[in-house]
């Protein structure tokens, strides 16, 4: 049985797990392998604690899939679009689902649709009627994903710099952003 609920501050050790194995999974093939290999569940969940983005003054907010004794599956983060994906300025006119990540164990069983139809949710309760989501360029299977849900490319992209060590200068991935309707 899968449930949807907010996220609370112990959270972040197991959302940094979901996370890590969603991006290790989804973004094999596409982001270099030196980067996946040295993602570290500690230091993400130290800064989703630092971000307070279990904080109710927050403007984003994250739900959670939790499924029974496998515990916490997956999570969805919304609120206001940033614009230039600057968490500092907010268009308080449209909404923007942040995140969407599910463990790959839990991949195809209902638990993406399940956060994304939460969100949704959440994004109307908000007031928004529009909402916006970035997915990179290369990631076939999310963008199967949103089409699916209705979302459609809207002609804007940007690239998301990739660090990598030694000084060498980020891999640059082209993000592609979807655009979608809110039902009332």
């Amino acid at each position: 049985m899968l449930t949807i609920r907010p996220e609370e501050p112990d959270d972040a050790e197991a959302i940094a797990r979901v996370h890590i194995r969603g991006w290790q999974a989804g973004y094999a093939g596409i982001m270099p392998d030196e980067v996946l290999g040295r993602l570290n569940v500690t230091a993400w969940a130290q800064r989703r604690r630092d971000l307070g983005t279990a904080a109710p003054e927050h403007p984003f907010t994250t739900l959670l899939a939790e499924a029974g004794d496998a515990g916490i599956v997956g999570f969805a983060s919304f609120g206001p679009y940033r614009v230039d994906q600057d968490r500092a300025s907010l268009d308080p006119t449209r909404g923007e689902l942040l995140a969407l990540y599910v463990d790959p164990a839990h991949w195809g069983d209902g638990t993406a649709r399940a956060l994304f139809a939460a969100a949704c949710a959440g994004l109307t309760s908000l007031g928004f009627t529009g909402y916006r989501v970035w997915v990179l360029e290369e990631n076939h299977r999310a963008r199967r994903f949103y089409a699916r849900a209705g979302l459609s490319p809207d002609g804007e992209w940007t690239t998301y710099p990739v660090p990598l060590a030694g000084g060498r200068p980020p891999v640059r991935l082209v993000e592609l952003r979807y655009s979608g309707r809110l039902l009332a």
